[in-house]
């Protein structure tokens, strides 16, 4: 399944576990190390996105297994640990990547919506952390990335629990950077910009959000699954050697910009 574009980020026989595997920007992290060598193991809640994720590996010619596994589960992770570990051995990079988003602001978001973000956006990232990291350090090597995203830093009117949770993973990876990087194992994030997605296909449904959101990006396009993918396999790789706690951001610039620089009707910014 080697893609000759991608040789230079050679994870041959590394293995590779994505949480939140089975669609949308995890199923495209998940082939993009599969087609640098890595196997890969898939973990994600739904037992047909981990199907249809190792099918198209293996239909592509790479090497994977899926794990049904609740992140937010401590003993859900230690099974699923002990099945990759079995079938491909001790995890070289590990990429928390399983969220949940719900619509919603602060004053009326329900303790149940409140307590089911934070634990899978929070807590499932330190969990699985905490048990496949284990086996990092006790090697002196290894790298996670945890997906993000720039509501981290920037608050969404509409999914307030989901920012804050967002927010507390690149804290999250800051802090476990500062504690495991002695031990040589590197933990970065990445934070994605405007990226359609099955978990946000609901927003981008409603006329005129794609073609707004996109004049808002100085690139003038959203982002795509591939456009993480690539990060993400960037900050696992030796490539990225000295990067640690890092906060990438993914947005085609639009971090930098603001409602000011949407052009005007009828006016030509490549002119």
């Amino acid at each position: 399944m080697e893609d000759p574009g991608q040789t230079w980020l050679n994870f041959s026989g590394k293995v590779c576990v994505v949480t939140g595997a089975g669609g949308g920007i995890g199923q495209a992290i998940a082939m993009s190390f599969a087609r640098a060598g890595a196997n890969i193991a898939i973990l994600d809640h739904s037992p047909e996105g981990c199907a249809a994720t190792d099918e198209a590996i293996r239909d592509a010619g790479g090497s994977a297994m899926s794990v049904v596994c609740d992140v937010s589960n401590p003993a859900s992770i230690d099974d699923g640990m002990a099945l990759v570990e079995q079938r491909f051995g001790v995890c070289d990079v590990l990429v928390n990547n399983a969220g949940i988003l719900r619509f919603g602001k602060l004053d009326t978001v329900s303790e149940d919506v409140w307590d089911k973000t934070l634990d899978v956006n929070v807590k499932g990232y330190l969990l699985c952390a905490q048990r496949f990291g284990k086996r990092m350090r006790e090697r002196r090597e290894g790298a996670i990335v945890n997906v993000a995203s720039i509501a981290a830093t920037e608050p969404h009117p509409y999914c307030s629990s989901y920012s804050v949770s967002k927010a507390a993973v690149v804290m999250l990876t800051r802090q476990l950077a500062l504690e495991w990087g002695p031990t040589g194992v590197r933990i970065n994030a990445v934070s994605p910009g405007f990226t359609p997605t099955p978990l946000n296909r609901e927003f981008y449904a409603v006329p005129g959000v794609t073609e707004q959101r996109s004049k808002l990006v100085p690139l003038r396009r959203l982002g795509s699954t591939q456009d993480v993918a690539n990060s993400v396999m960037f900050l696992a790789s030796h490539y990225a050697g000295y990067i640690n706690g890092h906060n990438l951001v993914v947005d085609g610039g639009l971090s930098h910009t603001s409602m000011i620089h949407v052009p005007r009707p009828g006016y030509d910014d490549a002119n």
